[in-house]
């Protein structure tokens, strides 16, 4: 069996705000963290672009996680856009499709995102796989549930004869949740990085500043990410009450 090391995890990481969120769980817990990211021909490319700096930035909000953070890597996994047609990796308008799916649900994404994160993490010896899949306030992606997540575990571990571990800290918690979460983990300093630095929204608008951050503030990513921000906030104002 392939030895890993139980003290590096390795992070699935968009750019976004669970991702960033994830990445700020794992700097927090493990000695080394790596991240990965993935450039699939999405819509909103504008995430790839604000990657390094959203990294630095979490890395940044405390002291000694700069220390922990170790290589990233950028993955081409544009094969999605070529054999697939969704709201997210070609002109197609983003509702609800007759398969009851969102049309921004890309068939296989998170399944070879896995298996590549998987294979990276074999190599560099890393033995935690950190992702942001979350099935308590999404949109009803089937490749972000738990059940999903724990097959690919078996899979990846069977395939590779490995003993790789799929950690999923934000599975069973909403997006306001995940703000409190961040401010658990990196106090002001990290809610104020996630906001600013980061990138949610399918439409890949950064020209349009809200009080969670930037985007069109119309698509679902933006719809779920200004109903937690809000529910955060109403939260911490009845404990500062």
């Amino acid at each position: 069996m392939m030895v890993t090391d139980d003290r590096k995890a390795l992070v699935l990481f968009s750019g976004g705000q669970d991702s960033a969120t994830c990445l700020a769980w794992a700097l927090d817990r493990f000695e080394h963290v790596e991240t990965v990211g993935f450039a699939y021909g999405q819509r909103h490319h504008v995430e790839m672009e604000i990657r390094p700096r959203a990294r630095e930035a979490v890395a940044a909000a405390v002291p000694g996680w700069q220390a922990r953070l170790g290589n990233d890597v950028v993955i081409d996994a544009g094969v999605l856009g070529e054999i697939s047609e969704t709201a997210l990796t070609g002109d197609v308008e983003i509702t609800m499709g007759e398969n009851g799916l969102p049309t921004t649900f890309v068939p296989g994404r998170n399944l070879l995102f896995f298996t590549l994160a998987g294979a990276y993490a074999y190599r560099r010896g890393i033995r935690h796989i950190v992702s942001g899949v979350c099935e308590t306030d999404y949109s009803g992606y089937p490749d972000c549930r738990d059940e999903t997540v724990e097959a690919m575990e078996k899979v990846l571990n069977l395939g590779m004869e490995a003993d790789l571990i799929l950690e999923t800290p934000l599975m069973w918690i909403d997006k306001a949740a995940s703000w409190i979460l961040a401010e658990r983990l990196g106090g002001a300093a990290l809610v104020a990085a996630i906001i600013e630095e980061t990138h949610t929204c399918y439409e890949g608008d950064r020209g349009h500043r809200h009080d969670w951050g930037y985007g069109c503030g119309a698509c679902p990513a933006c719809d779920l990410r200004a109903k937690g921000f809000a529910a955060y906030q109403s939260a911490k104002e009845s404990v500062d009450g």
